[in-house]
């Protein structure tokens, strides 16, 4: 235990994912360390995000106004949507450049475990999205691990009636992987999702 509020940064700290103890602790001396400018900007960064970025009301992105960049993007194919657990997740097919549709942030993937079912999620959310926005195809962009093929199986089963196209993308082999260290799942979508070599 430390003085007051060198421990009450060290709880802080803590309260973050993936900050364990000790991590906590390292990371609160390090900012004891640093200049008192640093320490200040870290600090607005903090208090600027929470004030000025929300949720974009279409999407679920991250955003600074009522809708996110990619919603306001008229050159972006509407009834194309491609749901995906988190913004961060959308960041990364962004980094692709190979989407140009829209997307569908869900907030989580369904998971008994932690208690989070599909009403947790923002389901009703996508579903009312259906028809005024003509979405034709919805791609379920979701991890490929048990809570995310369940939230993909999930959606399928509810969407499919509904007469949209739904697709899933595909998963495999990381490009510089060895297929002695693929597990069965993953060498098995692999070839199922195999495609003709161009020539």
């Amino acid at each position: 235990m430390y003085e007051g509020p060198v421990q009450d940064l060290i709880d802080e700290l803590g309260r973050l994912p993936g900050i364990g103890p000790k991590s906590a602790q390292r990371l609160a001396f390090h900012i004891l360390k640093v200049e008192t400018v640093d320490a200040e900007r870290l600090a607005r960064a903090i208090t600027e995000v929470k004030a000025r970025v929300h949720f974009c009301r279409v999407c679920w992105n991250v955003a600074e106004g009522d809708l996110c960049r990619i919603c306001k993007d008229t050159r972006r194919d509407p009834s194309l949507v491609c749901v995906v657990e988190e913004p961060r997740d959308l960041v990364a097919i962004e980094r692709t450049q190979e989407f140009r549709g829209r997307y569908h942030v869900l907030g989580g993937a369904i998971s008994p475990i932690e208690g989070i079912g599909p009403d947790d999620l923002r389901i009703r959310e996508l579903l009312s999205r259906l028809e005024p926005d003509a979405i034709r195809e919805v791609i379920l962009a979701t991890n490929p691990n048990i809570e995310g093929e369940a939230t993909a199986m999930y959606l399928a089963r509810l969407l499919n009636p509904l007469g949209v196209r739904v697709t899933r993308i595909a998963s495999g082999l990381p490009v510089g992987g060895d297929l002695e260290y693929a597990d069965e799942v993953t060498l098995g979508r692999a070839f199922a999702g195999r495609r003709e070599m161009p020539v």
